[in-house]
Formats: C-alpha cells, structure tokens, sequence
C-alpha cells in the first residue's frame, strides 16, 4: 500500500487549487458519449470548493499533437463539467499566458476555471519544465487526481509537482492504495508525489 499526501489534510480555505484532472472523455460526432470521468471530477472539484477553496481545472483530450484544434476544444466539456456541478463555470481559452493568468486569478470565492485542453502546447508532452512553471501560476498548490493519465511522464503530471505545494486527491489516493511501491514507481504522476512527500500543513 502506497500512502500519498491527501489534499483532504490539507488547509484549502481561501486557497486556489490547481487540480489536474482526468477529463479525456469520449465523444459520438459532437456529443460526449460517456461522462463518468466527468463526474468523477466534479465531485473532487466540489469537495475542494466546499472546503472553501477557489479550483483551476486542467486536463487533456485526445491527441492534438501541440497545434490548437478546435474540435478537441474543452469548450464543450465545460458546459457538461457546469452541469455536473450544479454551478458556473468560467472556461480559459488557453492554458498559460497572461489572458489564462487574469482569468485564472480574478475568480471569486468558491469559483471554478477549466483552462483549454493542455495538449494544445507541445510542451506539455514533452514535460517541459518551463511550460510547468507558466501552469503553475494559477494555483496556491497542486493536486493530482488523475489516475489514468498518471502513467505519462508530462508537464502536469510529473514536471510541476516539485514546483508547488502537491497533493492527491481522493481518486489517486484509492488508486495508489491498490499498489505496491514498484508499481507505484512506475506511474510517474505517484512516484512524483512519492519523492517530494510534504507534510500537510495543520490549522
């Protein structure tokens, strides 16, 4: 059994967290096929809302090879994500840059972002630490609950977690609990959190 750092120790209030999610979801034409890892993340999101944290969502969909692809957008995936809340939703048309910046900053307590789809920057495949840093403004701390893509070695995944304050969330904590340290060691997204373990602060 792998232990993690568990956000649920951590103090959130007033906090923004940058929560990295697993929001690949599959589509028929226009429409999302399936939404269960859609709703799998909004009940992390609004655990963390409800612990009074504003949450800055960033995922990837599909393989838009680092070029800007409007049908790989996560315009749609927002509104669905909105639906699954029970709450609005600010969608950021990109994931770094100044515009992503102000969007990200300006939210109002207990506000939710969804930045554009990572994939859109190369960088992020390749792990790229600079790219990590420009994500890493947009949160107080990270938290990964993206089990499925914690196999890859990429920039949200692996690259920002030795840059901020970084926990689990709830999904990766279970998943993690059903390793044994070789496997854990071998999902760069957990051996991350496993080499830069910090000690949930205490109010």
């Amino acid at each position: 059994m792998v232990t993690l750092p568990d956000v649920r120790d951590a103090q959130l209030d007033g906090k923004t967290v940058l929560l990295r999610a697993d929001l690949n979801v599959p589509f028929t034409g226009a429409v999302i096929a399936d939404r269960a890892r859609i709703r799998r993340a909004a009940k992390t999101i609004n655990l963390l809302v409800n612990r009074g944290a504003r949450v800055v969502v960033m995922a990837h969909l599909d393989r838009p090879n680092g070029v800007a692809n409007p049908v790989m957008s996560f315009a749609r995936v927002a509104l669905v994500l909105a639906d699954e809340l029970n709450r609005s939703l600010r969608f950021v048309p990109d994931s770094i840059g100044a515009t992503a910046e102000r969007w990200t900053r300006s939210l109002p307590e207990g506000g939710v972002a969804l930045l554009e789809n990572l994939r859109f920057h190369a960088e992020e495949e390749q792990d790229d630490r600079a790219f990590a840093m420009m994500l890493s403004v947009h949160g107080d701390l990270y938290v990964n609950d993206a089990p499925s893509s914690s196999i890859r070695q990429h920039a949200s995944i692996h690259a920002i977690v030795p840059l901020m304050r970084a926990f689990a969330g709830p999904q990766l904590i279970a998943h993690a609990a059903q390793l044994d340290e070789a496997e854990a060691l071998a999902l760069p997204g957990v051996a991350a959190l496993m080499s830069t373990f910090k000690v949930p602060e205490k109010t």
